[in-house]
């Protein structure tokens, strides 16, 4: 059968991809989904053994810092001068213990370096800086005028 050139019905000889296009990407995304689920599921059988005691918490020492310059271990207020000897004497007691230090937002960072150094000098290893939690947003301060 033969085809003419001035006819409407001229043969195509260009292929439609688009098709093969949408099938190969549902089978990259199967295959996507599917390779880790293969990669993690290793067979491992697990040895039972008898219960074992929870682990005990470890102590926590509070360390507060003022907004008006006091220091307070725990609810003892206690000079910066006296600071360094009074962690120790705690630290000869509870050696493994944490240190939670909690400083007002307003304490200069000076002031905080100076606490933070005679904790790490009484050999306290363990220091957290605890903070509020909220949004993560600064809070807005009038502008100079």
């Amino acid at each position: 059968m033969a085809f003419r050139t001035d006819s409407e019905f001229t043969a195509m000889s260009e292929i439609n991809v688009t098709p093969l296009v949408d099938v190969m990407l549902v089978l990259l995304v199967v295959f996507m989904v599917t390779a880790p689920l293969l990669m993690q599921a290793v067979s491992v059988k697990l040895p039972k053994t008898a219960a074992v005691a929870p682990l005990k918490p470890t102590p926590a020492l509070e360390l507060n810092l003022t907004n008006q310059g006091d220091i307070l271990l725990g609810r003892t207020k206690v000079s910066s001068t006296a600071l360094e000897a009074e962690l120790k004497a705690r630290y000869a007691k509870t050696p493994n213990a944490a240190v939670r230090l909690r400083a007002d937002e307003r304490v200069p960072y000076g002031q905080i370096a100076q606490v933070m150094a005679a904790v790490s000098r009484s050999g306290f290893q363990k220091v957290a800086l605890v903070t509020a939690a909220g949004t993560g947003v600064a809070p807005k301060t009038p502008a100079a005028k």
